[in-house]
């Protein structure tokens, strides 16, 4: 149930052998995210349970889900990254159904990141989970 653009990052995961490469993709692709917008970065939008700071504005924008994300932390930044192709621009309905864990396991992160960084990533996932259940209602 990926989107288009999360079936290339996984096509561009199997030709990278080594985590280390893996790695950097992630962090580019949280370099080349938009910045969020620093009024967004209140309370409401942080993201609880991340070692780092984390906040996600969702917004549904035409009847699509979509959210602007950011983190002090290049790498988080990077999966926040990883989230938005996975999550934007599906129906809230389809969007909430997404199994972000199932995805991103193909990807081989979760034996790649520390207990904290999967942890943090979890609580991104429930809070894009809940967000996009709440929007489809």
């Amino acid at each position: 149930m990926a989107t288009e653009a999360f079936e290339a990052i996984v096509e561009d995961f199997e030709f990278l052998e080594d985590w280390e490469d893996r790695y950097r993709m992630v962090i580019e692709m949280g370099k080349d995210m938009a910045p969020m917008d620093d009024a967004l970065k209140v309370p409401a939008t942080k993201v609880d349970g991340c070692a780092s700071q984390v906040w996600i504005h969702p917004e549904v924008k035409e009847g699509r889900f979509d959210f602007q994300g950011d983190s002090d932390a290049m790498i988080v930044r990077g999966l926040i990254a990883l989230l938005h192709t996975l999550y934007s621009g599906l129906p809230p309905a389809e969007a909430a159904q997404v199994d972000a864990k199932a995805e991103l396991t193909r990807l081989g992160l979760e034996e790649n990141l520390s207990s904290q960084r999967s942890n943090g990533l979890r609580a991104m996932i429930q809070r894009l989970k809940e967000s996009s259940a709440a929007a489809a209602t």
